[in-house]
């Protein structure tokens, strides 16, 4: 026979009401009670109604994750994010729901409106670029849907996470100096997106603390996938007596394009050319020679704005905006300049 809630709370030997905060998670119930009501469900392999549940509390216990399609072309990195979110909202006994979005499109708020009224998420987690995007986060105050951010530009009055990038980009850039590197060349971002930025000013940063003057022919625009990587490593190897000694690309997808191109030319990376990236993506390791990169831990970002949501919309308190620690992984992909 199907498990009640009646069943639970006398295996609990709590009040159905109980029962019911606990599976709301609600904020006034005891940890220990909460505890032992949490052991009895799984003891009994309770699984609660969702349309119960959401009659009961008022709430549709989802959670959406929103992003661009069309300007965000690095599925691993969404796809770790997306895991991140996942995983908070198990833990919490939330569903999430993942809606792609297109900022140019022009029935972009018409697609937020109709997500909203159909679905009635709790709350929303944003994701690069439209964590920014300013007519996205009017709609949203204006229906009183709560989110949380992830890599905002602007950090006042936004919930969510972030990771310093330009200092992490600076560190980089920084390590090959330390290598003996003069012409350092960087492939860009795309450049709505304020991981281009931030990733723009740390190579510039580091290329001021050494004295190293700054070359217009050495950065090149590229946009976060391989094919603009190869394209971007083209420009740069036909500068031939100029062409640089190592390149730094703005995420992991670039640097094995430039990588690919390296080989086309007849170079060996990184004897010949010193070839590192930003994100440390699963690519990063399963290159040859392994991808000198920036960890920049995007599952626990994902987790962590889900969690700041998770804990407004539960009342633990307003969420903050937190910040995650870089690393910076240096493998095979770089060494001494020639």
């Amino acid at each position: 026979m199907r498990v009640r809630l009646e069943d639970v709370a006398r295996e609990a030997g709590v009040s159905p009401k109980t029962v019911s905060r606990v599976l709301n998670d609600e904020a006034n119930v005891k940890d220990e009670t909460r505890k032992r009501v949490l052991a009895a469900m799984e003891a009994m392999d309770y699984h609660p109604h969702p349309s119960a549940r959401s009659l009961a509390g008022n709430r549709s216990f989802l959670v959406a994750m929103l992003y661009d399609n069309n300007d965000n072309p690095t599925s691993s990195y969404l796809a770790e994010i997306q895991d991140g979110v996942l995983e908070a909202c198990d833990e919490h006994h939330y569903s999430m729901m993942v809606r792609p979005l297109r900022i140019g499109g022009s029935d972009f708020i018409s697609r937020v409106d109709a997500l909203i009224s159909h679905h009635h998420p709790d709350g929303v987690v944003l994701t690069p670029p439209i964590t920014d995007y300013a007519p996205l986060l009017k709609r949203l105050s204006e229906r009183e849907v709560p989110n949380a951010c992830v890599s905002p530009m602007k950090h006042r009055g936004r919930i969510g996470v972030f990771m310093d990038e330009r200092e992490a980009a600076r560190a980089m850039v920084e390590h090959l100096v330390s290598l003996g590197h003069t012409r350092i060349a960087h492939v860009l971002g795309i450049a709505s997106h304020g991981a281009s930025r931030w990733r723009l000013a740390g190579y510039r940063d580091a290329l001021a603390a050494a004295g190293l003057r700054e070359d217009p022919a050495l950065i090149v625009q590229g946009a976060f996938t391989f094919g603009s990587g190869v394209t971007a490593a083209r420009e740069l190897l036909a500068l031939k007596k100029k062409r640089p000694t190592a390149v730094f690309a703005a995420n992991d997808d670039m640097a094995a394009g430039v990588m690919w191109v390296a080989g086309e030319y007849g170079l060996k990376v990184p004897r010949d050319l010193s070839v590192c990236g930003f994100d440390d993506t699963p690519l990063a390791s399963q290159l040859w020679p392994a991808l000198s990169t920036v960890r920049q831990p995007s599952r626990e970002m994902g987790r962590v704005a889900a969690m700041q949501l998770l804990d407004t919309l539960r009342g633990r308190g307003p969420g903050k905006l937190v910040q995650v620690p870089y690393s910076l992984e240096l493998r095979d992909s770089t060494t001494t300049a020639p």
